[in-house]
């Protein structure tokens, strides 16, 4: 197993309004690339959210911790999709960045 993909994300929502905008966005991203993703299953506890990620015939498992100031995702990438991990980490930072930016 590869070492763990790790992406912070900085905002300014506070912990709560952070956390209201990606239980919301999980929903978004289904429907955005439902396309390309065979199955994405999550899991909240408190301020925590595990997640697997089926993609190009992979699993991908990861967790994403809510703080004040920043959104923390952690991700296990298989060692084939390892390869491409800094776009994946730039795809990561994007997608969290819209989700706590949007009205």
């Amino acid at each position: 197993m590869s070492k763990p993909l790790v992406v912070s994300i900085p905002h300014n929502l506070g912990k709560a309004e952070a956390l209201r905008r990606l239980q919301g966005g999980m929903s978004s991203l289904k429907s955005q690339f439902g396309d390309k993703i065979a199955s994405i299953d999550e899991s909240w506890a408190g301020d925590r959210m595990d997640f697997r990620v089926g993609a190009m015939g992979q699993n991908v498992n990861g967790n994403v911790q809510v703080m004040e100031e920043q959104v923390r995702v952690e991700v296990q990438l298989p060692w084939i999709l390892a390869m491409v991990a800094e776009k994946a980490k730039t795809f990561i930072q994007k997608q969290g960045t819209l989700m706590l930016e949007k009205k």
